[in-house]
């Protein structure tokens, strides 16, 4: 996915899978199923591609309004915007099959035969094939802020940055490395998992855009810090606004002006 809105595919093609429909443009999104592939359009609508064999490139009509999306083994699915989700192609153990009531749902994640469903209460809803007990979240479900799905496992991420992972776990799949903390992304894979750990902040004063050294790039985001932490923590809330507090005073000002032009050429410890 480019910042232009074009998608770049590689790797086996025998289904088209790689052949980005035109016009290649206005995507924002992109996902992948087991021989399709599948594009988000800042219209709302999905572009679906490759191996539709059981209609997993089918959308149904109407093709807008969605917001989320994914692709399974061989089936599709798309929230909208009202909350709830639209699911279409193989559809062997109810993986298609949406439970009642169908609406609140903010995301979606696929794996091989099953479906999982984040409410916006913070709970997930999971459906299809549970030969693996891949559709059984474990207790308490709540504060989950996201999901995804592997081959016959899923993920779920908390709000305390904690990853919880269920289903089979021939491989390791489910036992997230200790400490099982600070993630920020989830994937999954055939019989592997993924987490993204946060960026750990630079505390170096002067390194306001926290890439480890001061330097000129830092100009524009010190100006933005002036004012104080509310005016810094909403325009980049990844990095902790004392680092424009050059003087250590607790607040960013003008004064941290003349210690900031003596930082330059500092590398972060």
């Amino acid at each position: 996915m480019k910042s232009n809105g074009s998608i770049v595919a590689w790797g086996r093609n025998d289904y088209g899978q790689c052949n980005v429909p035109a016009p290649n443009s206005g995507f924002v999104a992109v996902a992948g199923g087991y021989y399709h592939s599948l594009g988000l359009k800042a219209d709302g609508s999905i572009m679906a591609w490759g191996w539709n064999a059981a209609g997993q490139c089918n959308v149904p009509a109407p093709n807008s309004g969605f917001v989320e999306f994914a692709g399974g083994g061989f089936h599709s699915l798309g929230v909208k915007s009202d909350g709830s989700v639209r699911a279409w192609g193989h559809n062997s153990d109810g993986q298609c099959n949406v439970p009642a009531p169908n609406s609140g749902f903010v995301a979606v994640a696929a794996g091989y035969l099953h479906t999982l469903g984040l409410k916006a209460d913070g709970s997930i809803r999971a459906w299809g094939r549970n030969d693996y007990g891949q559709c059984n979240i474990p207790v308490p479900n709540s504060g989950f802020v996201t999901v995804a799905a592997g081959l016959s496992h899923s993920l779920g991420l908390k709000a305390d940055g904690s990853i919880v992972v269920w289903g089979r776990n021939d491989l390791g799949q489910c036992n997230v490395p200790a400490p099982n903390g600070a993630f920020v992304g989830i994937g999954g894979g055939y019989g592997h998992s993924l987490g993204l750990k946060a960026r750990s902040p630079s505390i170096c004063p002067g390194d306001t855009n926290c890439d480890g050294q001061v330097t000129l790039a830092d100009i524009d985001p010190f100006v933005e810090a002036l004012g104080g932490e509310s005016a810094w923590n909403q325009n980049r809330p990844g990095c902790p606004w004392l680092n424009a507090d050059c003087n250590g005073d607790g607040k960013v000002t003008f004064a941290d002006i003349d210690p900031f032009v003596a930082l330059l050429g500092t590398t972060c410890p």
